[in-house]
């Protein structure tokens, strides 16, 4: 509707969902009265901060497609759900760690992060970082909940930085990245639960063998480049490496 102003739902204190996307705004101070809010969506704006008043019961908050710089100021308790998908984030160092304690779901993909730094977020169980610029991985210690990471399409060559304390991740994309070494795939044993794994689209697909590589580094996979591991592949991949730990000694 082209609205640049919204100042008139200062009235409405009682509104629980407001969709306000596809619109013209810069400025979302209006919405502090709302304290009874839960859930917002203000997509294809022209806001250039997440900044908003805390909002003690607003657990979705998708802020998709705008020019977003950084991730200062967003501090509502109870939030489960954000999406700064297709924003101009470099950093995420700015997220307010002690407020976000509810956080499960983050969205920020398409993005121009260069690193992780910064998303130390405790309860957090999903994470979508696809379609950034990101060349390394750091603080995930934090992540012990997390079950899904997406990083498909950014600028990793190494997997330093996974953690054993990254006790709960289950799918892991990697998916065009710039992964060359299988070496690096190996790093990914200090994942216990992980179960899927997306590495199509690196350079170390190419190596002979590649299936077999991989599976013998990470005898616990379940997927690999979303197809089901065969009970053959597993023997044929252990057998292999059996027979590589008997020539090393």
């Amino acid at each position: 509707r082209d609205l640049t102003d919204i100042s008139l739902l200062e009235c409405f204190i009682h509104l629980r969902y407001v969709d306000l996307s596809e619109n013209k705004l810069q400025d979302l101070s209006p919405l502090s009265n709302l304290t009874h809010l839960l859930w917002l969506k203000v997509d294809r704006n022209l806001l250039t901060s997440a900044y908003m008043q805390e909002l003690p019961y607003l657990q979705i908050i998708s802020f998709a497609h705008n020019r977003i710089k950084d991730m200062e100021g967003i501090t509502h308790p109870r939030l489960a759900s954000l999406s700064l998908e297709g924003n101009k984030i470099q950093t995420a160092l700015g997220l307010s760690h002690g407020q976000l304690f509810s956080l499960q779901t983050l969205e920020l993909r398409g993005n121009m992060l260069e690193s992780t730094a910064g998303l130390s977020l405790s309860k957090l169980k999903n994470l979508y970082l696809a379609q950034n610029a990101i060349q390394s991985l750091e603080g995930l210690e934090e992540l012990g909940q997390l079950t899904t990471m997406h990083l498909r399409d950014n600028k990793l060559k190494t997997l330093d930085g996974f953690c054993s304390s990254m006790k709960c991740l289950q799918y892991l994309n990697l998916r065009n990245n710039g992964i060359s070494s299988l070496q690096e795939v190996g790093k990914l044993q200090v994942l216990p639960m992980l179960q899927t794994l997306v590495l199509v689209d690196n350079p170390c697909c190419d190596e002979p063998n590649y299936r077999l590589e991989v599976l013998a580094l990470l005898p616990h996979l379940q997927r690999l480049d979303k197809e089901l591991v065969e009970q053959e592949e597993r023997t044929e991949a252990n057998e292999m490496y059996q027979k590589r730990q008997e020539e090393e000694k």
